[in-house]
């Protein structure tokens, strides 16, 4: 053959795995490129039935054969395995030591048990080769063996779909119909047989194998048949992982580059179970022949394999049935030893059963505590479970408490009592106690849960019902702000106390812990209030000066004041101060009980009135003792309803005046602009002497008509200078700002005026381009003025940079100041609000 099949031996007979070799004929054949696409068969069983010989003729492989003129001998010892030439996808196929050898013996078949089971664990298709005349034996159809492999197979390794070749070698004249029904009998039983994980206890067989039956003729008397019948089954492996094929329908592939480290980890894995190795028991002195059939059943007893299934599924969980298959299970151990030892010595055997009870029911017990602990928690998450379903479906917290509890400790002891071992007298009512105090114990963690949450979303409400209404109310600073507070707040109060209530009937509280919470709710209610309070205290001298802007700036109609001159400024500034104050005087305490007091009258008495009068200064040396602001606290309010001190309210009303005399000023100075604006001509008696005195010349100028066209032309050019300068509109300026524009202006208009009237006169008159608008109108109708806020006294160079540079855009009068608080003193008025 031109293609190599790299036959390579991968375990050798003391079961050392050929990790190097292994990675040499994966190179050569290049397998970790076949990706998935690979499979692997195997072949098991008896010694010299001809298995290499079969495979070498299936595969085209070179695996050792026999030599039947030297005897009938082990020939293949350990693993092999080749390539299988000309088998598309890559297959793989594996040559395993015979069973029943005698070179091992009869008691050595571990290794005969670990081949099997590696060889099922790691192949998609396994030859099992049996001959024709042995169907129907217990030993040569490998029955213990193939009942010992599935069992490990399930708890060593996750099942895989694996496909079982039996090949019936030198099969004679019975038709393969009445052979193949004897053997998949066979195989059925030994499923039904062995002891199965719970996850698996219904699966059927053909879940994790497929079993495929075919028949050979001999080798030895037809060799050319059997050559054709062979050929003929080596087609079956061509595509042989393709759906439909002998492995189609495989799964848990392992991907063919982490081949060699998968088939090291299941050998090591194999080759470390102890469970395989079954223990050899020796021959004990009759003299201690109790005391050795004791030891005996016991050793038995913790290698049962129901005992080792019942205490593997123990600990993953609770067991049905616990208490009457371990019962069973020790029944049959004590009856054996009685059996056993009933010829001996009764005190003898009486006392070794004793202690073969105590050290069966000592091994067993922690199991049982195990499963005890299992119920518990069962019992205790079954309880959380459906109090969380009861709780979603809306029944009452105390009824589902009730219901929940009744039902998992009638569960626990349901489990208790199917988990009772007959053999012992175990109390399990501190494992019950425990769970009754870890129940209530969730059940009350679950109530504070539940209550805080509510508690939460009731005080949530709360704030969003009262945060905004409240800091409407005390911004708006009405004289009746704090008796709609405190009607806002008992509404929504007892809206939420009523719906809490409700909500928390269900969980059957006593009257004092519902009286408490209820309270609590109350409490936060009025605990928000107040500080909302407090926080729009500490802004109270930005909302003073918002109301004094309002009303100063705006008339009854909320429409912006323009300054006229006709206002009266002295009252409009009282007004918009005792706007301010009133503000002041409702946010300088706490009015939620409906307690009388006096804050605004004395805050109007020691302000306002000091405010709009000047006292001499004997005046105030005699008064000043008695200053009524001159405390930290209010008669009749409690210092925790004190908001801001009299002492605080004095200071804030100076700062107050401080900062709102410069909007004054300049409310003072655009009435003087405006009255300055509309009385630019000269006045009456400079008018009466031009008309005494110039009486002569205009005489004269009615004699002369030259005279008078002169004159006329002369006003045509004058007022064409008048309308193209915008002479007026310069004036209203300022007289000396004015003069100035008006000569840098003058030449330029001038030139333009001649320029135009040359034009007309050739005939070719330009198109006059369209007067610029110009940026300053002045309106008959008055002078508005805004008067931006300045910044507080304390504050750094910024703010007085902020507040130097002031305009009006509709006067086109300008105003600068060069400090914070700069004050223009134009007439007596003024002089009487800077007080």
């Amino acid at each position: 053959m031109e293609e190599d099949c790299c036959a390579t031996q991968l375990i050798d007979a003391k079961g050392q795995f050929n990790a190097e070799g292994l990675q040499n004929f994966m190179n050569k054949v290049k397998l970790a490129d076949c990706g998935l696409s690979y499979a692997v068969v195997s072949i098991m069983g008896p010694q010299s039935s001809g298995k290499s010989t079969l495979m070498n003729h299936l595969f085209y492989t070179n695996f050792r054969e026999m030599d039947a003129y030297k005897g009938r001998s082990q020939t293949t010892k350990g693993i092999w395995i080749a390539k299988c030439v000309g088998i598309e996808p890559c297959t793989v196929a594996m040559d395993l030591e015979g069973t029943d050898g005698r070179e091992r013996g009869e008691d050595d078949t571990t290794f005969e048990k670990q081949s099997a089971l590696f060889a099922l664990a790691i192949s998609d298709i396994v030859m099992i080769n049996m001959w024709c005349h042995d169907i129907g034996r217990e030993q040569a159809a490998n029955k213990p063996l193939l009942k010992i492999v599935f069992q490990v197979m399930m708890r060593l390794f996750s099942p895989r779909k694996t496909t079982l070749l039996f090949v019936i070698r030198d099969k004679t004249k019975t038709p393969l119909e009445h052979l193949e029904p004897i053997l998949r009998e066979d195989i059925q039983k030994i499923w039904d047989a062995i002891p199965k994980p719970q996850a698996h206890k219904n699966t059927p067989f053909d879940e994790f194998f497929n079993v495929v039956i075919t028949a050979l003729s001999s080798y030895e008397e037809k060799e050319e048949k059997f050559k054709e019948e062979v050929a003929q089954l080596r087609q079956r492996f061509f595509h042989s992982i393709s759906p439909g094929g002998l492995a189609g329908d495989r799964r848990g592939v392992v991907p063919a580059s982490g081949f060699s480290f998968s088939a090291q980890q299941i050998w090591k894995v194999i080759k470390e179970n102890k469970d395989l190795d079954l223990p050899a028991h020796k021959i004990m002195v009759a003299t201690v022949r109790c005391e050795e059939i004791s030891n005996e059943k016991l050793r038995r007893l913790t290698s049962d394999k129901g005992w080792l299934e019942l205490e593997a599924a123990v600990q993953a969980g609770p067991v049905s049935g616990f208490g009457k298959r371990l019962s069973s299970i020790l029944e049959a151990y004590f009856s054996e030893y009685d059996m056993e030892a009933v010829y001996f010595d009764e005190g003898v055997r009486n006392a070794k059963r004793k202690q073969l009870e105590s050290k069966a029911l000592d091994l067993v017990h922690p199991t049982y505590s195990t499963l005890l602990g299992h119920l518990h928690s069962k019992a205790l998450e079954s309880f959380k479970n459906k109090l969380e379903q009861s709780l979603i479906k809306g029944e009452g917290f105390a009824a589902s408490v009730r219901t929940c509890t009744g039902s998992c400790m009638l569960e626990f002891d349901q489990g208790w009592a199917d988990a009772t071992i007959r053999q012992a007298n175990w109390d399990a009512s501190k494992v019950r106690e425990k769970l009754l105090r870890d129940v209530d114990a969730h059940a009350s963690s679950v109530r504070s849960a539940k209550l805080s949450e509510m508690m939460a979303n009731y005080e949530k409400q709360l704030a969003l019902a009262l945060t905004e209404p409240v800091e409407s109310l005390l911004e708006a600073g009405q004289k009746d702000a704090w008796a709609s507070i405190r009607k806002l707040l008992k509404r929504e109060t007892q809206v939420a106390v009523s719906k809490f209530s409700a909500t928390i009937a269900g969980f059957e509280l006593d009257q004092a812990t519902l009286d408490k919470m209820m309270q609590d709710l109350r409490d936060y209610a009025r605990s928000l209030v107040e500080k909302k309070a407090r926080v729009d205290a500490g802004k109270v001298l930005i909302h003073m000066k918002d109301r004094f802007s309002t009303v100063f700036n705006h008339d009854n109609d909320s429409l912006p004041r323009v300054w006229t001159g006709k206002e009266d400024i002295r009252t409009i500034t009282k007004d918009a101060r005792s706007a301010a104050l009133k503000l002041l005087s409702v946010m300088a305490a706490i009015r939620l009980d409906e307690k009388p007091d006096k804050i605004e009258n004395l805050l109007f008495s020691s302000l306002m009135d000091s405010t709009l009068t000047v006292p001499s200064s004997q005046n105030r040396s005699v008064r000043a003792p008695t200053d009524p602001l001159a405390s930290s606290t209010w008669e009749e309010v409690s210092p925790k309803d004190t908001l801001i001190t009299p002492v605080q309210c004095k200071s804030l009303w100076r700062q107050f005046k401080a900062e709102t005399e410069y909007t004054v000023s300049q409310a003072i100075s655009a009435q003087e602009a405006f009255r300055k604006s509309n009385n630019w001509l000269p006045p009456p008696w400079a008018i009466l002497a031009m008309i005494v005195l110039g009486f002569n010349e205009f005489m004269l100028l009615l004699r002369n008509p030259l005279y008078l066209m002169i004159l006329f032309i002369v006003f045509l050019l004058l007022k064409a200078l008048w309308v193209q300068m915008d002479i007026g509109r310069e004036l209203q300026r300022g007289t000396l700002s004015g003069l100035l524009s008006i000569s840098s202006r003058f030449v330029p208009t001038m030139m333009n005026l001649l320029r135009r009237v040359a034009e007309q006169a050739q005939g070719r008159p330009t198109p006059e381009r369209e007067r610029p608008r110009p940026s300053y109108s002045l309106t008959s109708q008055g002078f508005r003025f805004y008067a931006p806020w300045p910044k507080p006294v304390s504050c750094t160079a910024e703010s007085s940079e902020s507040s130097n540079n002031i305009s009006s855009t509709e006067s086109g009068v300008e105003y600068s100041s060069t400090g914070l608080m700069h004050r223009r003193t134009t007439n007596t008025q003024e002089a009487e609000f800077s007080s």
